[in-house]
C-alpha cells in the first residue's frame, strides 16, 4: 500500500502531538505542515516530526490524504477557505476544535460535506505550543468524530482506524450533541476555574496569604486556568448558547446551595456533597475523557537536606521518568510530604515498588 500524505495547518500542542503519533505509527508517511510561525515548522522538520515545512497554504496540500486544521476555532474556518482551491475530492478534511457547530456550518457553505469529518481529540495539558507536544499525548484519550450526512462510511472507517493508530479511542457523535456535552464537561469548568482564580486574586490580602497557602484541591481545580486565554475567548464566542445555558443552571445550583449554607440546612448540604462524590467516583479511569487520568503518588520523607534528591536519584537510576516533583506544603487534603507525578502507569508502578523496597512510606493518589 502506498504511503499516505498528511497535511497540517497549525502545529501547536495537539497538532504537534498528532503529527508525532502518526509518524510513529507510519514511519514511511509524508507529513507537510504550515503555521504562521516559521520557527515552529522548522523545529518540527529538524526533529523529524514533519517532512516538509511550508510558508503558505498552497498547492502542496492537493496531494494530501488527510488535512488537519489545527488552528484556533475561528481561524480554522478562514484557513478552510484558503485551502479550497487546492483540495482534492479524495482528501479527508478535518479539524481538532472543541466546538463543532461553526465549522460544520462553514463546511455546508463551501460544499465540502462529502469529505469533511470533524475531529476533537480530548487530550491536552495546561502547557501550549509545539514544544510541549508528545506522541503519547493522545494515548487512551477519547477522540470524537463528527461526520456530516453526506460522508460515506468508508471514509469514516478509514479515519476511525487512523485515530486508533494514534493510540486514541474514537467515538462517533452528532456535532450538536458534541457541543452541548463539551460545554458541560470542558467549557463551563474552564469558566468556573477562571472565576475561582479571580475570586482569590480579588479577595486576597496585601500579604498574599491565600496565594501562599493555595494547594491541593484549589490547584487541582484551577490548573486549567493556565490554558490559552485567546483560545477560550474564541470557544466562548463559538459555543455561546450552550455555555450560557449551562452557566445559568450552574448559577441556579450555586444560589440553591448558598441558601442551604445560610440556613444551615444539613440534609441539603449532605445530599449536595454526597451526590457529587457518588457520581464523580463512577467515572471510568482508563481514558482521558472529561477528567484525564493522573499518575501520582505521595511519599513521606523527613525534613532533612538531600532527602528529596535521594528519592529523585533512586528513580532516575532505574530509568523511571518523572513528570513533576515537589514538596506539598499544604497537606490539608493530601497525605505525604513529597508529591511525584508520572507520565504513565508503568512508571508509577515501578516507582511504587522501588520506593517501598527502600522503606519509604508511599501513598497512591486518587483519580
Amino acid at each position: 500500500m502506498d504511503s499516505k500524505i498528511y497535511g497540517f495547518v497549525g502545529l501547536g500542542l495537539i497538532g504537534g502531538s498528532m503529527a508525532r503519533a502518526i509518524k510513529n505509527a507510519e514511519p514511511d508517511c509524508k507529513i507537510i505542515a504550515y503555521t504562521p510561525h516559521r520557527s515552529t515548522v522548522e523545529a518540527a522538520k529538524s526533529e523529524g516530526t514533519i517532512d516538509v515545512a511550508l510558508d503558505r497554504i498552497g498547492p502542496e496540500f492537493t496531494a494530501c490524504d488527510y488535512i488537519f486544521l489545527c488552528a484556533p476555532v475561528e481561524i480554522n474556518n478562514d484557513n478552510m477557505e484558503l485551502l479550497l482551491p487546492y483540495l482534492s475530492p479524495r482528501t479527508t478534511l478535518t479539524d481538532i476544535g472543541s466546538v463543532k457547530n461553526s465549522i460544520h456550518e462553514k463546511v455546508q457553505e463551501l460544499g465540502l460535506e462529502k469529505q469533511f469529518i470533524g475531529g476533537h481529540p480530548m487530550a491536552g495539558t495546561e502547557r501550549i505550543g509545539y514544544q510541549n507536544s508528545k506522541a503519547t499525548l493522545l494515548e487512551n484519550a477519547y477522540y470524537i468524530l463528527t461526520k456530516t450526512d453526506n460522508c460515506d462510511e468508508e471514509r469514516l472507517e478509514d479515519y476511525y482506524n487512523l485515530v486508533r493508530k494514534m493510540g486514541a479511542i474514537p467515538l462517533v457523535v452528532p456535532y450538536l450533541q458534541h457541543d452541548y456535552a463539551t460545554a458541560a464537561i470542558s467549557h463551563v469548568p474552564h469558566v468556573l476555574s477562571a472565576a475561582l482564580v479571580n475570586l482569590v486574586k480579588d479577595s486576597d490580602n496585601e500579604d498574599h496569604l491565600m496565594k501562599t497557602i493555595a494547594a491541593g484541591g484549589f490547584k487541582d481545580i484551577t490548573r486549567i486556568s493556565s490554558s490559552s486565554p485567546v483560545m477560550w475567548q474564541q470557544i466562548c464566542n463559538t459555543n455561546s448558547d450552550n455555555i450560557s445555558g449551562l452557566l445559568e443552571s450552574l448559577i441556579d445550583s450555586l444560589i440553591d446551595i448558598k441558601l442551604a449554607v445560610d440556613e444551615h440546612d444539613n440534609d441539603k448540604l449532605l445530599d449536595f456533597f454526597t451526590s457529587a462524590r457518588t457520581y464523580r467516583e463512577s467515572f471510568t479511569d482508563f481514558a482521558s475523557g472529561p477528567i484525564p487520568k493522573t499518575y501520582v503518588l505521595h511519599v513521606e520523607i523527613n525534613d532533612q537536606p538531600g532527602r528529596l534528591a535521594a528519592v529523585a536519584v533512586l528513580l532516575s537510576d532505574h530509568n523511571v521518568n518523572i513528570k513533576n516533583i515537589g514538596i506539598v506544603h499544604n497537606r490539608e487534603y493530601e497525605r505525604g510530604t513529597l508529591r511525584i507525578e508520572f507520565h504513565n502507569g508503568r512508571d508509577l508502578e515501578q516507582a511504587t515498588s522501588l520506593l517501598t523496597a527502600s522503606e519509604y512510606t508511599v501513598i497512591l493518589a486518587q483519580g
